[in-house]
């Protein structure tokens, strides 16, 4: 089992900063893959950002070049440094996690979800 807990969301105007905090608890040596989504009000969650365990990372077309993902795998952490943040980015933001486990020659995957931290980017 694995639990993550967001901090950093608020509110901010356009063109400002923040960054995205997500302490992760339990087992994470299983995890694979940790990673940013973001829900819209009346829009479906997507993937913003992910970085494997190797840090090969992914970004949402629309936020290269302005966010960074990192992860500090000592420190069980993950974060999101968002730049020049426009009024779209406005949303919930979840981390996530991807794990497996070994129960002899099975393989079992599992995801793990935040509860979600508001980030508001308004004038």
């Amino acid at each position: 089992q694995v639990q993550l807990v967001e901090s950093g969301g608020g509110s901010v105007q356009p063109g400002g900063s923040l960054r995205l905090s997500c302490e992760a608890y339990g087992s994470t040596f299983s995890i694979n893959y940790m990673g940013w989504y973001r829900q819209a009000p009346g829009k479906q969650r997507e993937l913003v950002a992910q970085i494997s365990n190797g840090g090969n990372t992914f970004y949402l077309d629309s936020v290269k070049g302005r966010f960074t993902i990192s992860r500090d795998k000592g420190a069980d952490m993950l974060y999101l440094r968002m730049d020049n943040l426009r009024a779209e980015a406005t949303a919930v933001y979840y981390c996530h996690a991807e794990a497996e486990e070994w129960s002899g020659s099975e393989r079992y995957e599992y995801e793990y979800w935040g509860q979600g931290t508001q980030v508001t980017v308004s004038s």
